[in-house]
């Protein structure tokens, strides 16, 4: 029994040696895989090297693990202490593997103590950063309106360059009841969507029917591109373009110069005229080769745009499309190898950009998203970048090659309106290559300042009895801002002018600034206006200034002086009494100057002067000392005092200078009082007094000391009004003489008195000379 259990024993022994070996085998020549997302940051985590070949970490120091990466990039890296695989760079699986279905990268793993090697398999994954994109976002079909319903017309496909779920997955057509949707499967699994005729065309009908093509992947949340459809209603087409070959092939050098022509297709139509003319058009590529080739639709060649890298891209495909006038197609493919040439220069792209910013952007403020790379390795790989200086801009560097444009000040579009920011790049070679980007950028306008005049203050003179209408003056204000912001327009400020509003007088043309009088003024009623222009720009909200405008009102010669004494003489027919027989003639000629005076005898000829020494009177009122029959004439510059004059005989004063806007009474004028009385007090004029006597008017000061026993005479109303005693001129006296007395503007009144009147000179006399009694109802003034 015991040599059975020794023999039994043996058999387990030598069975549990033999899983060891076969253990040992598969871990010396096993392979591990891996997997990781794109895009995952550099020195991210991918496996445990170290733990899944079973090697502890003190044994690991000693035997050594060492990552043979046989690419021309290195993408993973092995921690020596850990065993740990990690990435040596962000991978994008799009970029690395742009045409394979699954990305996988190898690399080797050698414990150089114990002369073995692993193989490592990453699988790349994807995520889905993609957006599904059409080549062309407007298409233009033509349909022929005697198609059939049910015919397909093929759609340009869109392109997701992530892979699986992320990858494109359906389509949706909206627009409609003429079209549906049919998707059909490519030879490579691919979907490929057709534009179904649902309902029969009719021109007459609709001439165009715009239609949108949506493609959505399968990522959550799922990204959708769209293209605009627009289909155009034709005449019917019975024969379509047939290409010479279904499929053409062509082998080109990455340093093919730009603008060589690789390859040019033909097909044919058996139609004539439009519908027999042929136009050819890319219907597959990816956007990357739509950007590398150009097909022309009248020949069908295929030229190069931009240089060719071999590094970019080995092979592309494109789907040739040759259509007729009549929206009849022929499709044909084309298949491109790039053979390899070692060239590369750095690569920027501006990702996304502004075309304009507001002026009050804050610093900081991203204007453009740029990326750049380089092919090349090691130093000719190592990218720098930098602006120019002298503009309010600075980079800043992301992850991934991607740098920022952002703003380092508050922008000032009154200072710089526009920018033209140059972007550079430059790699680390001997010598190094370079390449730019330019960003145009215009800086928008904010309403931030306010219309500022041209003046601080306006004035103007306007004559009085200007026409209704008159333009006064012109303001004028400037806004620094641009377009509405900058557009100013004047408005006047609430005010009245003797109790009616300031708009009945004046007003501003809004969009010129031109102030107009909307009446005609008069010097004697209005003689100065004051008021506010108010300057408004057409921002929201909007800013004001305003001005002040004095507007003076010039006088002007239009009021004839009046006669105050004596009145005019009755009309024929009037019985006798005080001033009966005097006629009032103009005796002076029109265009005498202003203060002439002409003396005139009343019958034969003319009195040529009388001595000086003859007058006496104060503030321009003069009177004859010696016995004549005389006159006086009194004018001035107010044209609101009148002279009323009752009773035989009368003492009165003259009235001192009313203010300008305040007519004043002469000679104690007082519409609500009765008759004047024989000596009646008024107002003070330059402490001066006047004693009327018989209707005659000589300068006394004091008080009036007598008077003349005669009939008194009455006051006449002239055209011209009465005027204050600051401007009286001369008038003349004379026996039976006439006179006109002429004010500063040339209007004149006349009069006449007759013979026999006698005015002595201290005190006032009665007809014999002899002194009356002193009036005691005369107050001293």
């Amino acid at each position: 029994s015991c040599a059975i259990r020794g023999r039994r024993r043996g058999r387990r022994e030598r069975a549990l040696l033999w899983c060891v070996l076969v253990a040992a085998w598969e871990a010396a020549w096993g392979q591990l895989r891996y997997s990781v997302p794109e895009e995952m940051p550099k020195g991210s985590f991918v496996g445990d090297v170290a733990k899944d070949l079973g090697l502890e970490l003190p044994a690991l120091r000693e035997r050594g693990l060492r990552l043979l990466d046989r690419g021309r990039t290195q993408y993973f890296s092995l921690h020596g202490k850990t065993g740990h695989l990690v990435t040596a760079e962000q991978i994008d699986r799009e970029q690395l593997c742009r045409l394979a279905e699954k990305c996988v990268l190898r690399c080797e793993v050698i414990v150089e103590g114990e002369m073995k090697f692993y193989e490592i398999e990453v699988e790349i994954t994807d995520i889905n950063d993609n957006v599904p994109g059409f080549r062309d976002v407007e298409t233009e079909l033509i349909m022929s309106e005697t198609t059939s319903p049910g015919s397909r017309f093929p759609l340009a496909r869109a392109h997701d360059p992530d892979s699986g779920a992320n990858s494109l997955q359906r389509y949706e057509l909206s627009g409609d009841e003429h079209f549906s949707l049919a998707v059909q499967a490519g030879p490579g699994g691919d979907q490929r969507p057709e534009l179904v005729l649902a309902k029969a065309l009719d021109r007459e009908e609709a001439a165009f029917h715009e239609l949108v093509l949506r493609a959505s992947d399968g990522g959550d949340p799922a990204r959708t591109g769209t293209a605009r459809i627009r289909v155009a209603v034709l005449d019917a087409n019975d024969n379509a373009p047939v290409f010479g070959q279904a499929e053409y092939t062509v082998r080109v050098p990455e340093d093919v110069p730009v603008g060589s022509t690789l390859l040019t297709v033909t097909a044919t139509d058996a139609d004539e005229g439009m519908n027999g003319h042929v136009k050819y058009s890319l219907k597959k590529a990816t956007e990357f080769a739509s950007k590398l080739f150009h097909l022309d639709a009248e020949t069908g060649a295929i030229t190069l745009v931009r240089s060719l890298d071999f590094e970019e891209g080995g092979s592309y495909e494109l789907e040739v499309q040759a259509h007729d006038g009549g929206g009849l197609f022929d499709t044909a493919k084309v298949a491109m190898t790039v053979t390899d040439v070692n060239d590369n220069a750095p690569e920027l792209t501006v990702s996304s950009a502004l075309s304009e910013i507001s002026e009050d952007a804050p610093s900081g403020t991203v204007v453009a998203l740029l990326h750049v790379q380089d092919r090349d390795s090691g130093a000719n790989g190592e990218v720098r970048c930098s602006l120019d200086g002298g503009v309010p801009f600075r980079l800043r560097s992301s992850q991934g090659g991607y740098y920022r444009v952002v703003t380092s000040r508050e922008l000032d579009r009154e200072e710089v309106a526009e920018y033209n920011v140059t972007v550079r790049a430059a790699d680390g070679g001997s010598p190094a290559l370079r390449s730019s980007a330019v960003l145009a950028l215009r800086v928008l306008d904010v309403n931030d300042n306010a219309p500022v005049f041209a003046e601080a203050r306006y004035s103007a003179r306007l004559p009085e009895n200007n026409a209704a209408g008159a333009l006064v003056l012109t303001v004028r204000a400037a806004d620094a801002d641009w377009g509405q912001n900058a557009r100013v327009r004047y408005r006047l400020s609430e005010g009245r002018v003797r109790g009616a509003p300031l708009s009945s007088y004046v007003s501003v043309q809004a969009e010129t600034g031109a102030l107009y009088a909307l009446r005609s003024f008069d010097y004697e009623e209005v003689r100065e206006v004051g008021l506010w222009v108010r300057a408004e720009d057409g921002g929201a909200p909007a800013l004001s200034s305003n001005v002040s405008v004095r507007l003076v009102i010039v006088d002007e010669n239009d009021n004839a002086p009046q006669v105050l004494y004596p009145p005019p003489a009755p009309g024929p027919g009037a019985g006798a009494g005080a001033g009966a027989g005097w006629a009032g003639v103009e005796l002076a000629p029109r265009s005498a100057e202003p203060g002439a005076l002409v003396l005139l005898a009343a019958g034969s000829g003319a009195l040529r002067g009388v001595p000086a020494s003859h007058f006496v009177g104060i503030d321009g009122v003069r009177a004859f000392l010696r016995s004549y029959s005389h006159e006086v004439s009194l004018t001035a510059d107010s044209r609101k005092s009148q002279l009323r004059l009752s009773g035989g005989s009368c003492c009165d004063t003259l009235p001192a200078r009313p203010p300008p806007d305040e007519p004043a009474p002469l000679l104690g004028e007082d519409p609500a009082a009765a008759p004047v009385s024989s000596c009646a007090r008024t107002s003070r004029l330059r402490d001066a007094s006047l004693c009327c006597c018989s209707g005659l008017a000589a300068p006394r000061p004091g008080r009036c000391r007598g008077g003349v026993r005669s009939q008194a005479g009455s006051a006449s109303r002239g055209n011209a009004p009465a005027a204050a005693a600051s401007g009286w001129r001369e008038g003349s006296v004379g026996p039976g003489l006439s006179a006109t007395a002429a004010a500063g503007g040339g209007t004149r009144a006349d009069f006449a008195v007759p013979p026999g009147q006698v005015l002595p000179h201290s005190p006032c006399a009665g007809p014999g000379g002899d002194a009356l009694p002193t009036e005691p109802s005369c107050p001293h003034m």
